[in-house]
């Protein structure tokens, strides 16, 4: 990606972090803090869980509703001096909605 397309780089890197934070497994009730040391898990990896997976169609609900955050944050922002970041809301909404209306789209 050109370093000059700052709205797409923005948008994607936003959006990457939401897909993450969705395949994160929850925390059981129970947390490491309150075991002994000698009841701790040993070694790399020993707390590593797997990660959800998503759905395609998962996926696309998550990229629709960062749309919907833009488009909603950009209709706020009505003072002439909030143009400059409705419109880069705006231009990150288009560049999320372009993944989804491409081809191959779901």
């Amino acid at each position: 990606m050109r370093a000059r397309d700052k709205a797409a780089v923005s948008a994607l890197r936003a959006t990457l972090a939401a897909l993450d934070n969705a395949e994160a497994v929850p925390q059981d009730g129970v947390g490491l803090r309150a075991a002994a040391l000698e009841e701790s898990p040993v070694g790399a990896g020993a707390t590593e869980v797997a990660r959800r997976e998503l759905s395609e169609h998962r996926v696309v609900e998550i990229i629709r509703a960062e749309v919907a955050e833009r488009l909603e944050v950009a209709a706020q922002l009505t003072s002439p001096a909030q143009a400059d970041r409705a419109a880069g809301l705006h231009a990150e909404a288009a560049v999320l909605l372009g993944f989804l209306d491409g081809p191959g789209a779901a």
